[in-house]
């Protein structure tokens, strides 16, 4: 026997608004109730139709499966027509999907709940720890070990870890079962959310431990020794596994990570592996040529020779005189510029020789000579 259309049982039209269909509702209920019409069979089976048609038609999600479908949507197996229905096991597959597709983003999906409810401690990873450790450049060049004092927490004692008291275990949270959430019905769709009961770690501790009020770690400060590696550049993150923060009731340790930052040199600018050095030298050296010394990165001298006319910004290129590639035998170079540095506060006796020096001195300075001869050129065009 085939079921009667819902909008003929509650006598509503298809376009009936929720008003309309809880007015219908409450009069065919009202007409039909057992309590109206005690023993009649024909009126009971009819209030339990008005029923069944007011719950699907009031819901919008439902009622618009209805319209499309007709009874069919709330049958397993689509009635022969091998498609798959909305029938019991529709929530089921639909949870399913949406776990699929969102359980990473929504934190772990399916695999991640049956992993809680297989950890009756309530067990959970540490946080991962950051500390900024600021070095100079020769450390970064040489390498170095490092003292650094974290604050962090560690398992407790008292309880191994456990948030209980001594001599008592987490036990199974009865709400979720272990498995750290609970699930509720929305229409069609299951919706799923942290187990209020025992806060999404699927386990309850009935008596804490006194020490750490059933943490199960206890926070303290302590030294721990880093080893900088040679080469290290600003913005450098070292990982130290394990050494981060103690995990929540027995869960593994969280990581350590140290970020570098270099303070600046007083004598070179960095640039990768290599190293530039400014370095300043007196008119006389750059005419006349010579040699200089020049610290390196490594506590040494090099020697630099300069060229007789050597110009000001003129760069000289010392091979492996930089800083070491991390993880890597080889090393950088290193770049000398030099500045030709104006004398200040002359002597009388240095003024005249140097007024005797550029009357006769035009021909030794070709660059300004070719310059001035163009500026002379670009006034006369003007006719000044």
């Amino acid at each position: 026997m085939s079921k009667r259309d819902y909008y003929d049982i509650l006598g509503v039209a298809k376009n009936a608004d929720e008003k309309a269909l809880k007015g219908a509702y409450r009069n065919q209920a009202k007409k039909y109730h057992p309590d109206a019409n005690p023993g009649n069979k024909d009126a009971e089976a009819h209030f339990k139709e008005v029923n069944e048609a007011y719950d699907v038609l009031k819901d919008p999600q439902k009622r618009a499966a209805y319209d499309r479908f007709g009874h069919q949507a709330f049958q397993n197996g689509g009635s022969g027509r091998g498609g798959a229905g909305f029938g019991p096991d529709f929530n089921s597959s639909m949870s399913d999907i949406f776990e699929d597709l969102f359980g990473d983003f929504m934190g772990g999906g399916r695999g991640q709940r049956q992993g809680r409810g297989r950890n009756p401690s309530g067990a959970q990873r540490g946080s991962d720890l950051r500390y900024n450790l600021e070095i100079n450049l020769t450390d970064a060049f040489a390498g170095k070990s490092a003292q650094i004092r974290v604050p962090t927490s560690h398992s407790c004692e008292q309880c191994n870890g456990t948030g209980a008291k001594p001599g008592t275990q987490p036990t199974t949270c009865r709400t979720c079962g272990g498995a750290g959430a609970v699930r509720s019905q929305s229409g069609f769709f299951t919706v799923e959310r942290a187990c209020p009961t025992c806060n999404g770690r699927g386990s309850v501790i009935a008596d804490p431990c006194a020490r750490c009020h059933g943490q199960g770690r206890v926070s303290k400060e302590e030294t721990q020794t880093i080893d900088i590696p040679p080469g290290v550049e600003d913005g450098t993150r070292i990982r130290v596994a394990g050494r981060g923060e103690a995990g929540l009731r027995g869960g593994p340790a969280g990581d350590l990570y140290i970020f570098i930052s270099l303070r600046p040199h007083e004598f070179f600018k960095r640039d990768g592996a290599d190293l530039f050095c400014q370095v300043p030298i007196s008119m006389a050296t750059a005419a006349l040529g010579g040699e200089i010394e020049v610290p390196t990165i490594d506590g040494k001298k090099a020697r630099v020779s300069i060229p007789e006319g050597a110009q000001n910004g003129k760069q000289f290129r010392l091979k492996q005189k930089g800083m070491p590639v991390l993880r890597s035998h080889a090393l950088g170079d290193m770049y000398i510029q030099v500045t030709v540095e104006t004398p200040v506060n002359l002597t009388r006796k240095q003024r005249e020789l140097l007024r005797e020096f550029d009357k006769d001195a035009h021909h030794n300075s070709p660059e300004s000579e070719g310059f001035f001869a163009k500026a002379k050129a670009f006034w006369e065009s003007f006719g000044g």
